[in-house]
């Protein structure tokens, strides 16, 4: 289930924290709740993206971003991500969340996140955004003219950049292995 109520509780705890800009970073802090574990009593690596949710949502209204899809009738959906996961956090633990919008293509916005135990960071994501419409994905430079900022990205750190072009060279739909296709519905 959509921790609801902890998206809620996020939303009006940042409800009057200050503006950030676009690039700006916003810190949240987070507990690991019974609901949020799996079998092996860590947090579940699925709920983990759940949770970046927490930080990522208020993060774009911080910067401006949640009033002007409104006001654009556009949306923003996860076109893409990559996790590392390199700690355990388990039940009860608090956590920081860091979250922040590392830059811009011709057609994403590239959000870099991370979950921290102290001074140890325990997991990671790159999140690939869209911005939609009903006419399809809408140009970044468009939404940052929707925001008063500039069109012109910061430049992306290498490794984002490098993570955009080897996905750009993945094959979509997926190539199925050999006998996979007759297990498909007709």
């Amino acid at each position: 289930m959509y921790p609801l109520f902890r998206f809620a509780k996020e939303m009006v705890k940042f409800r009057n924290a200050p503006r950030l800009d676009i690039t700006g970073v916003h810190v949240s802090t987070h507990v690991c709740w019974p609901w949020d574990l799996d079998p092996w009593v860590e947090l579940n690596n699925g709920r983990t993206l759940t949770l970046f949710d927490l930080g990522r949502i208020p993060m774009a209204q911080r910067s401006g971003l949640i009033p002007v899809l409104g006001e654009n009738n556009w949306g923003i959906t996860v076109a893409g991500s990559s996790v590392r996961y390199r700690r355990r956090i388990r039940a009860f633990d608090r956590f920081t969340m860091i979250s922040r919008v590392a830059g811009w293509d011709q057609r994403f916005l590239y959000m870099d996140q991370s979950m921290w135990k102290g001074a140890d960071c325990c997991n990671q994501v790159l999140i690939r955004a869209a911005i939609t419409s009903g006419q399809g994905i809408v140009a970044p430079a468009r939404v940052m003219a929707a925001l008063g900022a500039s069109a012109d990205s910061p430049p992306l750190p290498g490794w984002i950049a490098a993570w955009a072009d080897a996905d750009a060279l993945r094959p979509w739909p997926p190539e199925l292995p050999d006998g996979a296709k007759a297990h498909l519905p007709a």
